[in-house]
């Protein structure tokens, strides 16, 4: 990765998102707006034990906020750090694109070459 893409992408951000059922987690809390551990364990295959462990992670990326509502915590998307996930991404995405541009020609001239 050319220095400029590294120094731009969060590590944390990526790990936090990397997991699968994270990011179930924040499909969920996207389309309901906000949710518990309780809430978002009725609809994933995990202990609402695990899910907070995973809302603790998501917290400490930045993808969630959490509000204390008596004895539980209600968890909301952070639209700004979700966007900024977004945008390292397609950063990414477009540097691996021009990458990968880059390998097919020397593939194809090498094809050329052989074919010669």
């Amino acid at each position: 990765m050319s220095t400029d893409v590294a120094d731009k992408v969060d590590d944390h951000l990526w790990s936090a998102i990397g997991d699968p059922t994270r990011r179930r987690m924040l499909d969920l809390l996207l389309t309901q707006g906000d949710g518990t551990a309780t809430t978002l364990s009725d609809h994933l295959p995990v202990t609402r034990q695990a899910v907070a462990k995973h809302l603790v992670v998501l917290d400490r990326a930045g993808l969630v906020r959490v509000t204390p509502t008596g004895r539980e915590k209600r968890y909301r998307v952070d639209d700004v750090q979700l966007s900024r996930a977004v945008a390292q991404m397609a950063s990414v995405g477009s540097t691996w694109d021009a990458r990968l541009q880059r390998i097919k020609r020397i593939a194809e001239t090498i094809q050329r070459a052989q074919q010669d």
